[in-house]
């Protein structure tokens, strides 16, 4: 039986595609809890569309959001990938959106979906794919170094230089 998997993108929603904290630790509390209007001008993050088609196209458009969040969270997230034009501008397909209540639950999508490469904000997320996801990708600040076996990806920039290496 051939064990090599098709490569398989999966991207985390805040803090990676909108609206990247500029802090570890830090919210995005307007697109959380501020009006529907307000969440829609929050900011995609810086480079998220600059790199994110080029990921997808190498990716054969085999790419994934993979987001954690409430009923009430989701709608809105699915308002702000329409109303940035996310799927024409990126290539991700639009049925191609995943929401779970547990960050772990991650792990279910994933496995599900065959995921190879990860790119998520939350060092628990990546604990719950360890094993299941070959290339893990802890983006933007964290409070402290992460362990060896995920990398550390501060911007998109840096995203795309990892994946290159591992996916070229």
């Amino acid at each position: 039986m051939n064990t090599i998997r098709e490569p398989r993108l999966g991207v985390d929603f805040g803090r990676v595609i909108q609206g990247g904290a500029a802090e570890p630790g830090e919210e995005d509390t307007v697109f959380l809890s501020g009006g529907h209007e307000e969440a829609m001008r929050t900011p995609p993050t810086p480079g998220a569309f600059d790199v994110l088609p080029r990921l997808v196209a190498g990716f054969g458009g085999r790419a994934w959001v993979i987001s954690k969040c409430g009923e009430r969270v989701q709608r809105r997230t699915l308002d702000w990938l329409d109303h940035n034009d996310f799927y024409r501008r990126t290539g991700v397909p639009r049925g191609n959106v995943r929401f779970c209540r547990k960050r772990a639950d991650k792990a279910v999508h994933c496995a599900e979906l065959r995921i190879t490469h990860m790119i998520d904000d939350r060092l628990g997320v990546h604990n719950a794919l360890r094993g299941l996801v070959p290339h893990l990708y802890l983006f933007g600040p964290q409070d402290a170094s992460p362990p060896d076996w995920v990398e550390a990806t501060l911007t998109w920039a840096d995203v795309e230089r990892a994946m290159t290496a591992t996916h070229p």
